[in-house]
């Protein structure tokens, strides 16, 4: 189908063409058949790249054009969040009659956003969605259009849940929005459409042809029958199969099962990459390089990183902070970094595609099992999703290496359905937490309207009702019993810490444990170690690492040096390697100290104090609800200790925007130690401290005269 033939005004079709878009992939036209821009639901099982995000643009512009309301493109990353931003972003070039507003909002469960509401288009993550329903923003009745990228994640463990409430409450708004779903290809499609209530457009249509094949001494036997044979070498066959790639004129990415392999694969591809790479790029890489050394600690991990950049290779893992894993993904985009090792996060991420793609091993080791287990179906096709870039590619390889198994992994992966897309809603923490949820927004709700509710769930769609309303009864009693929410007259209704646990975004197993908590705070001291003990060992904090052998010392030496902080008696046994971690970021720990000593790289640093600032946040709340002041004010200072990176001392200077971790301690010690100081020094002399300057002189003293 040319797209002269869709249903909308010449000035889009302009926009279009502009865009490089003359006709329409097969699972765009299906999708438009199926009326797509008539209003009608559907769900759109297709391969990866082959072109779901186009057809949400058409049913968003469709809805903009005519003025139906918000269009809400939901997705389960930020990272996909920020790339959908940008493609959503390219309609202000577009003529929709009127000025369409593009947000994009991720973070800050708890926190209202008022201005969310004056936008047309908004893209969410999955979590964040879901905490705009409960705080039961005005403007969801405005939704017209709901777009859920990746919805085959409904069978996630932790991601799952979310989502399947998101989609429940959506789809009962009224008037019900149209519901656009976008998957990978799954095995029980027509399930899923039925429970959301959509048209089923089936595709297996890629834009780059991709040929699946196992690798087993020296030979890649592939399906399509091209059998070859590849050049073997010390550095093993994972590292063999890129370099086939690279020689063959493509790129690669090489999955690998742990970081550190990720870091080995990429390490002992380096050498003959680096003979392959032309002049005129090898300056660039070498430019990328110190770019990186520039701009980070020099940790081994940054300059192991560096060091593989300038000789065309790299690994990408979640040890690597914000700022490296972009500059790697831009690198491996504009094809000067040529082959790539990474963790399989990866393929649940960006788009980021390669000739060739090499799974160097099927085993992944499972925390919940304690021992290395096969990968799933689902998740091998994800990988081979990788392979096949449409602008430079005529085919896509994926190669499984083997073990002289050749046969059963051909059976079982490249010849095997994805499983079916299983809820996973009615565990132990989905449903104390959403049973909260919905009674938190619906004051008065009686138990059988909140069977009704989760009948309507994917979960009671596929399972049988008594089993899922046994489930509900043992999380309600649960909830009753710790005096999160009451019931009167067979009316059920949050209590006030209820209401702000389920506000806050917090599991209900955590707000109980924060609770009992504060009631062990003792007046007149600090309990800054405690505080972080609880944070670092409950329910929602994320990642947890555990000890290792030669940690236990730190630990224990950490808790006799602080043993008046403490809230609960603990010993070192309790501890994991994140509260080490915690503590020593708050002191002003280097990141260099933390990959040394801690075996804590940039990336978890940083996930960890953005988890724990929320977690922190949530704890003041429930302080300010039990109207315990002191512990409120512990909190506020270690919430902006945590966020920094800063002992006590420093608490006062970071307020001002434009002050971090390492400008607040050269102020310090320039004598400039609290916000007085900082008003009475002349900004002239304040330019002149080191890493500060005029301009920023200027922009402290104005930020300080707003905050004071």
């Amino acid at each position: 189908m040319i797209i002269d033939e869709i249903d909308l005004p010449k000035t889009i079709i302009d926009f279009l063409r502009e865009s490089g878009i003359n006709t329409l992939y097969p699972p765009q036209e299906k999708s438009v058949k199926a009326g797509l821009l008539e209003g009608e639901s559907i769900l759109v099982s297709a391969p990866t790249a082959s072109g779901k995000t186009l057809i949400a643009m058409l049913a968003a512009i469709k809805h903009l054009i005519e003025k139906k309301g918000k269009v809400i493109y939901l997705s389960p990353l930020k990272a996909l969040a920020s790339e959908k931003f940008s493609e959503f972003k390219k309609l202000d070039k577009a003529d929709l009659g009127r000025k369409i507003k593009v947000q994009i909002s991720t973070g800050d469960y708890d926190q209202t956003d008022r201005s969310l509401g004056s936008n047309d288009v908004l893209i969410m993550t999955n979590e964040k969605m879901d905490s705009v329903i409960r705080q039961g923003a005005e403007w969801l009745s405005e939704v017209s259009l709901v777009v859920a990228d990746e919805v085959h994640l409904l069978g996630d463990e932790d991601r799952g849940p979310t989502l399947e409430i998101v989609l429940t409450k959506l789809a009962l708004l009224d008037p019900r929005p149209q519901i656009l779903a976008l998957s990978a290809t799954i095995t029980n499609a027509d399930e899923i459409s039925a429970w959301l209530g959509c048209k089923l457009v089936k595709s297996e249509w890629r834009p780059v042809p991709l040929w699946e094949g196992v690798y087993d001494q020296g030979t890649v036997r592939m399906q399509n029958g091209k059998d070859f044979e590849v050049e073997t070498s010390l550095r093993g066959p994972p590292v063999d199969l890129g370099l086939d790639a690279l020689r063959k004129g493509g790129q690669a990415i090489l999955f690998a099962e742990t970081r550190t392999r990720s870091v080995n694969l990429a390490t002992k591809a380096s050498e003959e990459v680096s003979k392959l790479i032309p002049e005129s790029e090898r300056k660039a890489l070498e430019k990328v390089s110190q770019r990186i050394l520039d701009e980070n600690e020099h940790t081994e991990l940054v300059k192991s990183l560096a060091s593989l950049v300038k000789k065309g290779v790299a690994f990408h893992h979640a040890g690597l902070n914000q700022s490296c894993r972009d500059v790697v993904e831009s690198e491996f985009r504009d094809g000067r970094i040529k082959i790539l090792a990474s963790t399989p996060t990866l393929a649940a991420g960006v788009n980021l595609p390669a000739r060739r793609v090499v799974i160097s091993n099927i085993n992944r080791y499972d925390v919940k099992y304690g021992a290395n287990r096969p990968i799933s179906v689902l998740e091998y096709k994800q990988l081979c999703g990788r392979a096949g870039r449409p602008q430079y590619d005529d085919f896509g390889e994926s190669i499984i290496v083997g073990n002289a198994n050749t046969d059963d992994l051909v059976e079982y992966y490249i010849n095997g359905e994805p499983e079916p897309v299983s809820s996973n809603l009615t565990g132990e923490k989905g449903l104390r937490v959403h049973a909260l949820s919905l009674i938190s927004t619906t004051p008065g709700i009686k138990s059988e309207e909140i069977a009704d509710f989760f009948s309507k769930t994917l979960s009671g769609f596929q399972e049988r009702k008594a089993t899922v309303k046994f489930k509900i009864q043992i999380a309600m009693r649960y909830l009753e019993l710790e005096g999160l929410i009451k019931q009167k007259g067979g009316r059920f209704i949050a209590t006030e810490f209820g209401k702000r646990t389920s506000t806050l975004y917090i599991d209900p197993l955590t707000a109980v444990y924060f609770r009992a908590s504060l009631e062990e705070f003792s007046k007149g001291r600090k309990h800054t170690l405690g505080i972080l003990h609880l944070v670092t060992t409950c329910e929602d904090f994320f990642p947890k690492f555990s000890l290792r052998n030669k940690d236990y010392e730190l630990a224990g030496t950490m808790l006799e040096n602080h043993a008046d902080q403490l809230i609960e008696s603990i010993s070192e046994y309790d501890c994991n390697r994140s509260l080490l971690a915690m503590n020593s970021w708050i002191n002003e720990t280097s990141e260099l100290n933390l990959s040394d000593n801690l075996g804590i790289e940039s990336g978890d640093m940083h996930r960890m104090a953005e988890t724990a600032e929320w977690l922190i946040h949530a704890f003041y709340e429930l302080a300010k609800l039990e109207k315990n002041a002191e512990a409120m004010t512990e909190l506020d200072v270690l919430r902006a200790r945590v966020v920094y990176g800063i002992k006590e001392e420093l608490a006062d200077l970071v307020r001002v925007r434009g002050i971090g971790r390492i400008r607040a301690r050269i102020l310090y010690k320039n004598g400039i130690k609290n916000l007085d100081d900082l008003a009475s020094i002349p900004v002239e002399k304040l330019a002149k401290i080191d890493k500060i300057g005029p301009v920023i002189a200027e922009n402290i003293k104005t930020h300080l005269k707003k905050i004071r």
